[in-house]
């Protein structure tokens, strides 16, 4: 894809179908006449007297302990520089999504238009009441420091520059570590800083605060080492000027044990990092363009700890680790100022969370290499979904211990189980298959290539190197749509019906007669089926040139699935293939089986059904709590519909003890734990958060998801074929771009399952 192309895509999705990427949505209801009366006048008064009376009760009825202010000048966005107030406003808005999605805290952006800092002050403390907390963004130095500092002053509510502190958290996390596996102490180690902006002297701040002495701190900018013979600098570089008679860069890392790179691309050479100290520490931190290519530096030095701000990368000091907890935590507890005790207490829980055993759901993802606690791991993933409990839990409790709390939390558990639930964590289930996918990418047929959503999607694919896409179909049109989209990528295309496909034809037509010749196929009629695409595809994977195939876009389901089950076949112990979705909710993912093949299964066939979808579960690294739905509840009705639940029950429970699953049970009853405790507190889904259905026939299950997907907006993964020998797909007629995408990062994940 182009330059071009990605420009003009960005501006599409900043663009439709609603322009920009955040809007208010209600809370309460607001159906009928009473509902308005009590949103505003007259019921409004009540809570509106009780805040005059106690001014705390601003929390308990309005939505300031939830809410934070993204603040900008635009002055310093990203590497865009002054770009002023309402071009900032985009980056303000992905601000505002990121606290949303990671610590479900909703955001207004606000954009100043000032660049005098008292006037700025002025404005902020003006708005003040309306927020919980301040969240200081892309402000330009000096000018950002004395504008936190203000603020801090003279507000009680917490503020936080978060181009200074987050940069600053995350690495001071990352240091801890890296100097603990090269048994150093953060007492002796020598720093150099290449950068001297607001990032860049917050990361001096925190270092001496963990134990980093003064003079081993050196800081340089782009004149050089700042030293205290330096004329005419700011109070902050005059904090980091240094007595020693060094001058430039290549001086200062001289036996250095750890640079941290906040400057710009490619000023670290290989001379310099030679010259650096045994077990060197390098945090390379400029985007998307480090100091030094993370490749070249692990080249140069095999005893080298190395970072960047990178997803590609291992080790990525990324913000996003930081603030959205911080603030969590900071709100939860109604703390007056966000205080070095806190930021202290974030950064030791971001090293000791990176120490802990990695939840499975996210080892998975990253399957290449075993995450565990080492020098290509020193920091969590950001998708971690620890981060969103002991953050906010350790950041909580240092605001209480250190007085700047204004109200007090008994029940930490209680506390830790509420910020689980704060985010479903789809966007996070996505971004982990997606990873996932990216660790070995697998070569996927796109059978239907020639259909334009078929074609953007497998362009996404393989420039985000999520598989390897094999196109099928007319090759004169394909070229066409491709150059139509800007699609660049070198891919093989293959028209089954071409000459140059006839010796792949005969290939696979022998093999598919071999088999089939004893169940009335001619060798002329497989000569002939291997034409269609479905049946070449099918061959392709199940001779080895393929690893996965995704068809079904423009064709019925029974159609497509015919040629598939006559080629690839049940896998080992499989009496029925069977199809689950996964509908990605508030409260997490939830697979729903069956959903596209098993009109109405026996209990034998229910019980197969359940347990190849909790493989399916365990596949994605959660724990299947699996619930067997029905009209009736645990054996309330004999009819035949839900008798055959209870046995498929029955059965399960027998044959399979330790998995978690019970029914007959209605769909209410296994989605809300509190009824189930109530009225039948017996039964093994009770205190657990159900992740899997199993409906009786395919009515429900069809008519159900589809439902989810329509009236709740719920991103549908699938239908997700289980029980096959090979990993081939059938989407959903009509599928999005998105949801192919998704379904052939599933594609892969499957073929990586099944090669091990």
């Amino acid at each position: 894809m182009s330059e071009e192309t990605k420009r003009r895509e960005a501006l599409v999705y900043h663009a439709k179908p609603t322009p920009g990427k955040i809007k208010i949505v209600p809370t309460k209801n607001y159906r009928t006449q009473r509902d308005l009366s009590l949103a505003y006048s007259p019921g409004v008064a009540s809570p509106c007297l009780e805040i005059e009376k106690d001014i705390n009760n601003v929390y308990k009825y309005s939505n300031k302990g939830n809410l934070v202010a993204v603040i900008s000048n635009g002055t310093a966005v990203l590497g865009l520089g002054d770009i002023g107030p309402h071009a900032s406003k985009p980056v303000m808005e992905g601000k505002a999504l990121l606290f949303k999605i990671f610590a479900d805290i909703d955001v207004y952006d606000i954009e100043i238009d000032s660049k005098d800092p008292d006037e700025f002050i002025r404005t902020v403390k003006a708005i003040a009441p309306t927020f919980g907390g301040i969240n200081l963004e892309d402000i330009k130095a000096p000018e950002a420091f004395e504008i936190e500092r203000k603020l801090k002053e003279e507000l009680n509510i917490p503020v936080m520059h978060d181009d200074q502190h987050g940069t600053a958290i995350i690495s001071a996390a990352a240091l801890i570590n890296a100097v603990e596996l090269v048994n150093k102490k953060l007492e002796v180690i020598k720093i150099v800083i290449s950068g001297a902006g607001a990032a860049a002297v917050s990361c001096g701040r925190l270092y001496k605060s963990l134990g980093v002495k003064r003079e081993n701190i050196i800081m340089t900018d782009s004149k050089g080492v700042i030293n205290v013979n330096r004329k005419n600098i700011s109070y902050e570089k005059a904090e980091f000027a240094t007595k020693k008679k060094l001058k430039t860069l290549e001086q200062a890392i001289n036996g250095a044990d750890v640079f941290i790179g906040l400057s710009k691309p490619n000023i670290l050479n290989k001379k310099m990092l030679l010259s650096m100290a045994k077990n060197p520490i390098v945090f390379a931190l400029a985007n998307p363009d480090p100091e030094i290519n993370y490749d070249l530096a692990c080249s140069v030095r095999d005893d080298i700890i190395m970072a960047t701000g990178r997803s590609d990368n291992p080790n990525q000091v990324n913000n996003v680790l930081g603030f959205p907890f911080i603030f969590r935590g900071a709100l939860d507890v109604r703390a007056s100022k966000i205080n070095e005790e806190m930021k202290l207490a974030a950064v030791k829980a971001i090293a000791e969370l990176a120490k802990k055993p990695v939840p499975e759901q996210v080892n998975i993802a990253y399957k290449k290499r075993r995450l565990s606690y080492g020098k290509d791991y020193i920091i969590p993933k950001p998708f971690d979904p620890r981060l969103i409990e002991e953050i906010p839990i350790a950041v909580a409790k240092a605001a209480i211990s250190s007085g700047v709390s204004g109200v007090k939390i008994d029940d930490w558990e209680k506390y830790r189980l509420k910020l689980s639930e704060r985010t479903g964590g789809s966007q996070k289930t996505i971004r982990l298959i997606h990873d996932r996918a990216k660790q070995d990418p697998k070569k996927i047929i796109f059978a239907e290539a020639d259909q334009l959503n078929v074609l953007r999607a497998a362009q996404i694919v393989a420039e985000e190197k999520i598989a390897e896409p094999i196109l099928l179909g007319n090759k004169e049109m394909i070229l066409k749509l491709m150059n139509s989209i800007d699609f660049v990528n070198d891919v093989p295309i293959l028209d089954p019906k071409a000459e140059d496909q006839k010796i792949n034809r005969e290939k696979y037509s022998k093999i598919f007669w071999n088999e089939q010749k004893r169940r009335g196929i001619s060798e002329y009629e497989s000569i002939s089926k291997l034409k269609e695409r479905n049946y070449f595809g099918a061959m392709m994977v199940k001779s080895g040139d393929a690893d996965g195939m995704l068809t079904g876009y423009s064709r019925s389901y029974p159609s497509v699935v015919k040629p598939i089950i006559d080629i690839i076949g049940k896998a080992k112990g499989v009496s029925r293939i069977a199809a689950s979705n996964i509908m990605l909710t508030e409260r997490g993912p939830i697979f729903l089986s069956d959903t596209s093949l098993n009109i109405d299964p026996g209990s034998k066939e229910l019980a197969i059904i359940a347990k190849m979808t909790s493989d399916l579960v365990e596949m994605f690294g959660l724990k299947p709590i699996i619930a067997l739905l029905s009209f009736s509840n645990f054996g309330s009705s004999r009819f035949s519909q839900a008798d055959k639940v209870s046995k498929a029950v029955k059965y399960l429970h027998k044959v399979l003890p330790n998995l978690i699953v019970d029914g007959p049970i209605q769909s209410d009853f296994a989605l809300n734990s509190d009824m189930l405790k109530d009225r039948f507190p017996f039964s093994s889904l009770v205190n657990k958060n159900v992740n899997t259905l199993i409906f009786p026939n395919l009515d429900s299950a069809n008519i159900t998801y589809k439902l989810m997907k329509e009236l709740n907006n719920n991103l549908s993964i699938g239908p997700i074929l289980l029980g096959l020998n090979q990993p081939i797909h059938v989407l959903q007629l009509g599928a999005s771009v998105e949801e192919i995408v998704n379904m052939a990062a599933v594609a892969v994940i499957d073929a990586q399952q099944k090669k091990k």
